[in-house]
């Protein structure tokens, strides 16, 4: 199966405009290794045996910082398949698509060295032209971004449609107004940290002064939010549920926690879990009282129309 992903061309895209002339993606992290032969089928296998390389090399970096980097340096060499399409931004707010011709290749000296070939596709579209679930997803932070959910969409921009400003709904949302805010509410979480509950002790982790920790990647699927204590000692994993939340969300969020346990917690941190929806029942609730290290929030949504003559 065919798949599609937002890849940066470096910060900012300051090299977008060279991968686009000289028809290649690349990525680099300051790993100057060939990895031709050395890419295994699994990319933990991979950060097994890299993610202490990289350390060694920058070792004021955390082992989140680590992981990523092996894990973004994995996609881009390995996971990505001849075939797959790619969406990169040229920074002024448009893309262009192309279609990955090559495998893996080292171009020592140069930049974004680790690289795959390119066909670019010839028009560019515009960021405005997305949905706002696909503007979401290319804006998560980091080198890669897996679009499979919006192959559809990225296919209809690449030929140069608009899409629907709607795009096919949940058929078992019974109130789409309610949805309608509630879809944004990671988003909304996100860009009011610091006033919530969870911000006065808990930053959304970043990695140089960038936010990293919305849509975290694991093995198992995506944090929706990582954070880490001020005081440095507990990792938090946020999973958040539109609606009510039943106990299967339990069994996710301790998914994510080993993963998070095992791969991403130095030795001095610990891991909890928050556990966020609009209403909880008797299943969760019992799940969770027998279940050490992961809280319940609810939220509420409010939504207030204020005459203008109040001003």
């Amino acid at each position: 199966m065919k798949a599609y992903n937002r890849v940066m061309a470096g910060p900012r895209s300051v090299y977008a405009a060279q991968c686009f002339n000289e028809g290649f993606i690349g990525i680099d992290y300051e790993m100057p290794i060939d990895f031709t032969g050395r890419l295994p089928e699994n990319w933990r296998d991979f950060n097994r045996e890299f993610v202490p390389v990289y350390l060694e090399g920058h070792p004021n970096k955390s082992k989140i910082a680590a992981g990523l980097a092996c894990g973004f340096i994995w996609t881009l060499s390995k996971g990505l398949q001849q075939g797959d399409i790619v969406i990169t931004p040229n920074g002024e707010r448009r893309y262009k698509a192309g279609e990955i011709t090559s495998d893996y290749y080292y171009v020592p000296g140069n930049v974004l060295p680790h690289r795959r070939k390119v066909r670019w596709f010839p028009d560019l579209f515009d960021r405005d032209d997305m949905s706002h679930d696909l503007q979401r997803t290319t804006n998560s932070t980091g080198t890669c971004c897996d679009l499979k959910a919006h192959a559809e969409e990225v296919e209809r921009l690449i030929g140069g449609q608009r899409p629907p400003a709607i795009i096919a709904s949940d058929p078992t949302i019974e109130d789409p107004a309610v949805f309608a805010i509630e879809k944004h509410l990671e988003d909304f979480l996100v860009s009011n940290w610091e006033g919530t509950e969870l911000g006065r002790k808990y930053d959304i982790y970043a990695v140089d002064g960038e936010r990293v920790g919305q849509q975290y990647p694991t093995d198992t699927g995506p944090v929706d939010i990582l954070a880490i204590s001020k005081d440095g000692t507990e990792l938090l994993v946020v999973e958040l549920k539109k609606g009510r939340a039943s106990d299967v969300v339990v069994g996710q969020i301790q998914r994510y926690m080993g993963y998070v346990l095992d791969e991403l917690a130095e030795e001095h941190q610990r891991v909890k879990g928050v556990i966020i929806a609009l209403e909880d029942d008797t299943r969760i609730r019992r799940a969770l009282r027998v279940t050490q290290g992961i809280d319940f929030f609810r939220y509420r949504v409010n939504f207030t129309l204020i005459p203008a003559s109040a001003g």
